[in-house]
């Protein structure tokens, strides 16, 4: 493809009001396309963009003021390189996938993964293994870095056991198979009805939330663990802080307990959160002789790497892991994605298919 043949405007779903993507979100015919990539970026012309539970939290929670809208939504994406202006690393026709992250980038150029083109620092992209398809790969970035790094923060090792509390999010699924990688033990959370999905995945054991009551009473009472696990991976992004608080019944000396971070609107709003709220802020920003937790908590602040980019890209390529896809909607049908991706039950990632012909 050469520049002559990218159009000056494509069809993208466009953030442009705050709320939910229904209120959100409209479907612009004319959207410009940013066609001229500058030093050290490419364009690409997207097959398939990844929806993330991030993108329709920022819809509703980011006034336009902070979200800087009008702005193209989402942030992973498969493609084709259209342009690869002075690239050393790619060629026009090579078949990629990656992000725009973090969200400022997103804010800045106006642009996101729900749209025909995107012009992207080649930083932000690796090549799609071949064994891995345009669908697949388009929910890869945000997740498997946040799981990559996640584990890298708190340096799981071989022998380790860790817990990862919603195994059959899209975080937990990544976070399961490279913890495998690494020689740990993984036991997992999920429903009852997501058993399967998580052992096949890797889980040697498995706890179904919905029927042993809190989990912080289960892990330091019921049934304490023979082993204390060496990590706690919360990835639900729990507001309630018990798991927590009481993590040292359940946490190996020096244990880490590790949060893609607290997310009250997850629940929506009750009078419940207040308490929840205040009992958060003291776990967190109290000292510990006054709160009694002895445990070290990491928040997960995923960031894009370079390096981190290929070490998932071959771990992909290898068939080591495997992303994992709940349901493909069209183009056009972007809306019903969401709602998919907003019943919290999607296993693997919602998809939307920007090119009709694969």
């Amino acid at each position: 493809m050469t520049s002559s043949e990218v159009p000056d405007t494509q069809k993208a779903w466009v953030s442009v009001r705050r709320g939910p993507p229904r209120r959100s979100l409209e479907l612009k015919e004319d959207w410009p396309v940013l066609k001229t990539p500058q030093a050290n970026e490419v364009l690409v012309k997207i097959k398939a963009a990844g929806l993330n539970p991030v993108g329709h939290k920022f819809m509703k929670l980011l006034p336009n003021w902070i979200a800087k809208r009008p702005h193209v939504a989402e942030f992973d994406f498969s493609g084709t390189v259209a342009d690869a202006h002075e690239s050393k690393d790619f060629s026009v026709g090579d078949e990629v996938y990656g992000w725009i992250w973090p969200l400022g980038l997103q804010q800045s150029t106006k642009q996101g993964a729900i749209s025909e083109y995107i012009r992207i620092p080649e930083s932000h992209l690796v090549k799609r293994p071949s064994n891995i398809t345009p669908i697949e790969a388009a929910g890869i970035s945000l997740a498997g870095l946040t799981a990559l790094q996640a584990l890298d923060a708190v340096n799981l090792e071989e022998g380790q056991t860790i817990f990862i509390n919603g195994g059959s999010t899209a975080v937990g699924s990544f976070a399961i198979q490279l913890a495998k990688l690494r020689g740990a033990k993984v036991v997992v959370t999920a429903s009852g009805k997501n058993e399967e999905y998580v052992r096949k995945l890797g889980a040697d054991e498995f706890i179904d939330y919905t029927k042993v009551g809190p989990l912080h009473t289960f892990l330091g009472h019921t049934q304490p663990p023979a082993t204390k696990y060496n990590v706690v991976f919360e990835t639900v992004g729990l507001f309630d802080p018990s798991l927590y608080s009481h993590s040292s019944k359940y946490l190996a000396p020096n244990g880490l307990y590790i949060s893609t971070g607290p997310q009250p609107w997850n629940q929506g709003f009750h009078l419940n959160l207040i308490p929840q709220g205040l009992r958060l802020i003291g776990a967190l920003g109290l000292p510990s002789f006054l709160t009694g937790i002895k445990s070290k908590f990491l928040m997960v602040g995923v960031h894009n790497s370079v390096e981190d980019n290929k070490r998932l890209q071959t771990y992909l390529s290898e068939g080591k892991v495997k992303p994992l896809v709940d349901s493909v909607f069209k183009f056009d049908d972007a809306l019903s994605a969401y709602d998919r991706i907003m019943t919290s039950r999607a296993t693997g990632k919602v998809i939307v298919q920007v090119d009709p012909s694969l």
